[in-house]
């Protein structure tokens, strides 16, 4: 009995024993167990937040707009380039480098067209075709004589001259946004208007006298390269800036919370390239938040924020010159700490290419246009050819070649310069007119016939972008 008594103790104490162990391990289990990692989708905005230092960095691949101030004519490689800064950028809400600095740079590389080119132009009568010219920036001058070196590479699609084209007006029923909101708008863009012209007037464009020169010797068969004063250039940062630290305050923390007001413009820049020739209807888009978004005093969208939407509509150039169209909308707006706020925008103003005849419609659609010269250039042109197929009777008789002055603008027509100077000296009616239908040939397929021209919005591009909540319709 005193066996069994002892193996029946001796089971409680091993069970013990391994509850104890088992409890033990459980409990350790729970307590090292990591805790699911909160998914952030609202800020946090109950009770104090201690100041935080923001740093004030200029991100890597961030572009700085330079304008060329001076008509640049191309020499050599190393040649110096200056311009000027024509969008201010910013680091969270603080302005780190000034529209308006100076911006030092040189020629890197001249690169001559191919073989192809060069022989298609020659027929053309030209025997100095356009060069690619690439530039690098590497220093900005600041107004208090402070300089800062950088290192940038100039993105593609720049290089070009740009103008500022607003969407076009409507009224608010048809916008779907209340009469404050539109008012707000429309504000904003003309604000932005008078910040782009501002920012063009230390641009020295040439005037009608120097541009009809340039144009004489853009004609003649051998002529120098120039770059136009208030030439663009996207000039990206290989390396980030530093300018410090400031102190987010909980004042500045608790305005980030609420959303935009409807019919705020922000000023954005293009972080996919687009085109009506080969982005795909539903592609996504992002932009950033290039300058903050203030309402009054208070800070409501710093920069550095992204903008997420997608194209809604997309048509292709097609023949008989029918040009291409675009349509964007933008649904999403994502804070630098990662918060999310659903947003309904569209564009508003663009930064195009002068030679891109680009149109907004009142919806923030683009739409490329067909230049209203292309009507006075084919009338030339086929002006021209008559000539050189009308004959003076009394010139027959005396030179049954026909008029020398006929030829010779059948010449101009079809082959400029060279062309008049063949057609005057070859004693042939038939190869002056066969020139000048030639011209005439040409300028009627170019202008009227071949594929029309693609909205083309190039990556880094500056947008105004319309923010706010549509109104459902009326009822009735």
């Amino acid at each position: 009995m005193n066996n069994s008594w002892t193996q029946f103790a001796l089971k409680r104490v091993y069970c013990g024993a391994v509850i104890l162990f088992a409890f033990a391990i459980l409990t350790s289990a729970q307590q090292a167990a990591p805790e699911p990692a909160p998914v952030l989708a609202h800020r946090n905005t109950n009770g104090p937040r201690p100041p935080e230092a923001i740093p004030l960095t200029v991100a890597r691949n961030t572009p700085i707009h330079v304008a060329l101030t001076e008509q640049v004519r191309i020499r050599k490689i190393g040649q110096p380039i200056d311009g000027r800064v024509v969008d201010p950028v910013y680091a969270f809400d603080k302005v780190v480098i000034p529209a308006g600095i100076e911006v030092a740079g040189h020629i890197m590389r001249i690169q001559g067209p191919s073989s192809a080119q060069r022989t298609l132009e020659a027929l053309n009568a030209d025997f100095t075709p356009a060069r690619r010219v690439e530039i690098k920036f590497d220093q900005l001058k600041f107004a208090d004589g402070k300089t800062l070196p950088i290192n940038t590479i100039v993105t593609p699609g720049s290089g070009q001259v740009i103008q500022f084209i607003s969407a076009a007006e409507s009224g608010a029923s048809k916008q779907g946004i209340t009469d404050t909101a539109a008012k707000r708008t429309k504000q904003a863009k003309q604000q932005a208007k008078r910040a782009w012209d501002t920012a063009m007037k230390q641009v020295h464009e040439p005037g009608k006298l120097q541009r009809l020169e340039r144009f004489g010797v853009a004609e003649l068969p051998i002529h120098p390269q120039y770059l136009d004063a208030g030439t663009i250039y996207f000039a990206e940062l290989q390396e980030p800036l530093d300018f410090g630290t400031e102190t987010l305050t909980p004042e500045m923390f608790a305005s980030l919370s609420s959303p935009p007001p409807d019919g705020s413009v922000v000023h954005a820049q293009l972080l996919t390239a687009l085109s009506s020739g080969s982005t795909q209807k539903d592609a996504p888009i992002e932009a950033v938040i290039s300058q903050p978004l203030l309402e009054g005093k208070k800070l409501v969208v710093p920069q550095g924020s992204v903008l997420s939407g997608s194209v809604i509509q997309v048509q292709p150039a097609r023949r008989l010159h029918r040009n291409g169209q675009l349509r964007m909308t933008f649904r999403e707006l994502r804070f630098p700490d990662g918060v999310e706020q659903n947003v309904e925008a569209g564009l508003a103003a663009v930064q195009t290419a002068r030679s891109g005849n680009v149109k907004l419609d009142s919806e923030g659609g683009a739409k490329a246009t067909s230049s209203k010269t292309r009507y006075l250039a084919t009338g030339v042109e086929v002006s021209l050819a008559a000539v050189s197929f009308h004959g003076d009777a009394d010139a027959k008789v005396a030179n049954p070649a026909g008029n020398v002055t006929n030829r010779a603008l059948g010449g101009l027509g079809g082959f400029k310069l060279i062309g008049a100077v063949l057609g005057a000296a070859v004693r042939s009616r038939a190869f002056g007119y066969s020139m000048g239908a030639y011209g005439a040939g040409m300028s009627v397929y170019t202008h009227f016939i071949e594929r029309g021209q693609d909205v083309v919005l190039a990556k880094n591009t500056e947008m105004e972008i319309s923010v706010g909540t549509r109104q459902p319709p009326p009822t009735h």
